[in-house]
């Protein structure tokens, strides 16, 4: 069975030869992610480039998610990697041109930063394994111990006492790289730090009614809090579990992984469980055993798509990263129960308030209907017919046992699904009426082999002619 979970991995120094992301895509990776926060925009659009370029030599379709900052604080780079101990003394400072970090001494990218720091405050950096306490605060300056060490490289993040350092997302600075990277033409956009619907409903006015799809990242108590109004207005989620960890009680993120995930399915949304999947692969050549029960257990929770992170964008090997979680993730979905699953599934979720719900509610009812129909006749595939891509996400949350087949007239809807659970995409030709869009979705089926002639397959499709896009036909076919 072809896996259906997807691999996200981050591009980074260590992936951004065209050989090493060949490889990459040969190794498993569905989407590309890259991070604004490291280097200039310009850095990251070669990236995006290349990223395209090396899809198209290699005749596959890779979507590109591109992470925008937010208003998250970071160090001054670092150089060259250095090793924190525990028990060493290091200086926090306030970073600025030209600035630097070392392991004596850690430049920190935020406006007088010792004047907002106390004596006894935590300051735990990246995804929060390393923690300093402040002892000593001193003019310009902040004495802190190492109370858990580690690597750091790059520009680390800095998490600071919210009550203190509140946070707002989006920044303007965001929304100037959001401009850069739509008129770029990104498939999808993270949108960090998000506490409530309002803040992804912002990103999608400045991104204008053709914008990428966003995807919100879990990352905050505020968006736990917030949950079904954030995934209601977003078209995607992330469960960002470095930040959540930093931000939230640590013992609470195995829940609340569960309740995001949920129901982000609820919604007929992908979901990306992401941070720390494979941590270990930085430098080992092998993830330890609790990272690989952890990488089964999120298939097993129902993610969409988990996430390499360093893995890929700074660790010695990054096309092994991608293989051991492709590895990984196929055992887990032999586990999988999908028709147990699919049984369960509740009817699916609606934003009342965005689009037209009535063509929605049409769309999800008409998926149902689909999952059992082609239970029932012995189907092979499923086709949905799309245009946004939101035919073929509502049939994907029943988790198929059989291959669901994106078929699109839009090469970007087509890179969208490519985070999809289990979607297959397919460009076709755009076509004018019912019967032409469903006879050229099975001739794309049948040329892709994914099916056969003597197959049955069930079609969903809406008509072009209707002002609002809805999906209300399905078609069992014979091929």
């Amino acid at each position: 069975m072809e896996r259906r979970t997807k691999i996200v991995a981050t591009v980074g120094p260590a992936s951004s030869s065209a050989d090493v992301l060949r490889r990459m895509i040969d190794a498993g990776m569905n989407m590309a992610r890259l991070s604004l926060a490291h280097g200039p925009v310009e850095e990251t659009l070669e990236r995006i480039r290349l990223v395209r370029a090396v899809a198209e030599e290699a005749g596959r379709i890779i979507g590109v998610l591109v992470d925008l900052p937010g208003p998250k604080i970071r160090t001054a780079s670092f150089e060259q990697e250095v090793y924190l101990v525990e028990g060493d003394t290091v200086e926090l400072v306030q970073a600025g041109p030209g600035s630097t970090s070392d392991w004596r001494r850690i430049a920190v990218d935020y406006p007088g930063i010792a004047d907002h720091l106390r004596e006894g405050d935590r300051v735990p950096l990246g995804d929060g394994g390393i923690s300093l306490f402040v002892e000593q605060v001193s003019g310009d300056r902040a004495m802190a111990r190492v109370r858990s060490g580690g690597r750091l490289a790059g520009r680390p993040g800095v998490a600071l006492p919210p009550s203190r350092f509140p946070l707002e997302s989006p920044t303007p600075e965001d929304l100037r790289l959001l401009d850069r990277v739509c008129a770029a033409d990104v498939d999808a956009v993270a949108i960090s730090f998000v506490r409530s619907g309002a803040d992804v409903e912002r990103v999608r006015q400045a991104s204008g009614p053709d914008g990428p799809m966003l995807v919100a990242k879990i990352e905050t108590q505020e968006a736990v809090d917030a949950l079904e109004e954030v995934i209601a207005v977003a078209d995607g989620v992330m469960v960002a579990r470095g930040d959540l960890g930093i931000r939230c009680a640590l013992e609470d993120v195995p829940h609340y992984q569960k309740r995001i995930i949920a129901t982000g399915v609820a919604y007929g949304r992908p979901v990306i469980t992401a941070t720390q999947m494979l941590e270990s692969m930085l430098r080992a050549p092998t993830p330890t055993r609790a990272e690989v029960s952890d990488v089964a257990n999120a298939v097993l929770d129902g993610s969409s798509a988990l996430m390499l992170s360093g893995e890929t964008a700074i660790g010695d090997d990054p096309v092994a990263a991608v293989a051991t979680m492709a590895r990984i993730v196929t055992r887990a979905e032999r586990e999988f129960d999908y028709q147990t699953w699919g049984r369960e599934l509740g009817a699916q979720q609606v934003a009342e308030h965005r689009g037209a719900p009535v063509s929605v509610r049409i769309t999800a009812a008409i998926s149902a209907a689909a999952w059992r129909a082609a239970n029932d006749a012995g189907a092979v595939a499923i086709i949905a017919c799309t245009n946004s891509g939101t035919t073929a996400r509502a049939i994907s949350r029943f988790r198929p046992v059989i291959p669901v087949l994106g078929v699109t007239p839009s090469v970007r809807t087509a890179r969208q699904l490519s985070v999809g659970w289990g979607i297959t995409p397919i460009v076709t030709h755009q076509h004018g009426t019912t019967n032409d869009i469903v006879w050229f979705a099975v001739s794309a089926a049948a040329e892709s082999g994914m099916v056969k002639k003597g197959d049955i397959v069930a079609v969903l499709v809406g008509s072009p002619e209707e002002p609002t896009p809805t999906t209300d036909v399905l078609r069992l076919v014979t091929i």
